[in-house]
């Protein structure tokens, strides 16, 4: 509670700022004033919802305003951009208009009246958008050459789901229509690359059911994402995993057989896990053959430098959603190496999926979710 405190305090905060501006600023008149700050003040508590739901709330009554919610939180990203773009263009006017030694009050009042409809237009054509997209994740497809891989690998389809994020917003049915979609592309491999729910085992577990009805005839594998961990639950999350027919490697490795030939796949713990689900990739890797292709599970891209080091081949992460809202894909490279797609970094090749799902906001703006199909060719 005493986190959703604080972030209640700020969420109004943000909610006095939005009134100044696109209220007062532009000198709203009656009674679409009162209406606007209806409007504020409701979606401040429908956000708080959002919020604490799956963790303080149970999503069972609290999903529905928890979407709409949390939806307004991209709404509200959205306009205070907008704020700092009219800020910074009615200073700009004021500056020129006192260095001309002339008024500039009623053309400022002008252009915050009209930037202001404008930035509030293009938010909510934006994030209703970006709700639409975020709604159906997209499999894609896509060939990764690998020097080490053995003959008897070549073609290998890969099934990568990370970041559901199921509980908040969006519960079973959605899980059920990841496994559909996975299902139907008949993979040899599934791997769950963590962040697979936000919230606590007891409100939000049973959200996770669908899973045990994904099948591969090389095995269901799954790592912690940094989420797993937010709610206290981190141990009891994976175990849940386990009961429902994933294989979870704790910092470990299992060697998979086709046709008499073998390969490692690695997992390791979330990079920011805390103790005692610390990451341990000399641990994951202990007790194998160094000759033999592995192929490394780890929530977060960054995670590839140490595992370059150790001669990983082959990484698969999650975690940057790609940016989830235009312009945040901006900011992923000042944490993580690479943002999506498939890249090579130091002296190993890594998969980076933008994810099925949303955090927070269940909105995605020019990042579209997807289930990452990746077929593994020999050179």
């Amino acid at each position: 509670m005493t986190t959703l405190s604080v972030f209640g305090a700020i969420l109004a905060l943000g909610a006095f700022i939005l009134h100044w501006r696109y209220v007062r600023a532009t000198h709203l008149a009656r009674p679409w004033s009162y209406v606007a700050d209806a409007v504020l003040v409701s979606m401040w508590a429908l956000s708080l919802i959002g919020i604490g739901s799956g963790e303080v709330f149970d999503p069972d009554w609290a999903r529905v305003p928890a979407f709409i919610g949390l939806t307004w939180l991209a709404v509200v990203m959205y306009l205070l951009l907008g704020t700092l773009v009219i800020g910074a263009v009615t200073l700009g006017i004021r500056l020129v208009m006192a260095a001309r030694r002339r008024e500039s009050a009623p053309l400022r009042l002008r252009v915050t009246r009209a930037g202001s409809a404008v930035v509030a237009i293009g938010a909510v054509i934006a994030v209703g958008y970006g709700t639409v997209e975020a709604t159906h994740p997209q499999v894609t497809e896509t060939t990764v050459v690998m020097d080490r891989l053995p003959s008897e690998f070549d073609g290998i389809r890969i099934a990568l789901v990370s970041d559901l994020h199921a509980g908040p917003s969006r519960g079973s049915d959605f899980v059920q229509s990841v496994v559909d979609q996975v299902n139907v592309q008949s993979p040899d491999l599934v791997v769950l690359d963590g962040d697979l729910t936000d919230g606590t085992v007891d409100l939000v577990g049973s959200d996770l059911a669908p899973l045990q009805r994904l099948s591969a005839p090389l095995g269901v594998f799954g790592v912690s994402g940094n989420h797993e961990f937010y709610a206290g639950d981190g141990g009891k999350w994976l175990d849940l995993w386990d009961s429902l027919g994933v294989t979870v490697l704790r910092n470990e490795h299992r060697t998979i057989d086709r046709a008499g030939a073998s390969i490692d796949v690695a997992g390791i713990n979330d990079a920011t896990a805390p103790a005692p689900f610390e990451p341990n990739l000399a641990a994951a890797l202990d007790g194998r053959d160094a000759e033999r292709f592995v192929l490394l599970l780890a929530h977060q891209p960054l995670q590839v430098f140490e595992a370059s080091k150790m001669g990983v081949d082959f990484q698969v992460s999650g975690h940057t959603h790609a940016g989830q809202i235009w312009p945040l894909r901006y900011l992923v490279p000042l944490q993580q190496p690479t943002v999506e797609g498939l890249d090579t970094i130091e002296n190993t090749t890594v998969y980076t999926t933008r994810g099925a799902g949303t955090w927070g906001p269940p909105v995605r703006v020019a990042a579209p979710p997807e289930i990452s199909m990746l077929q593994l060719v020999s050179s």
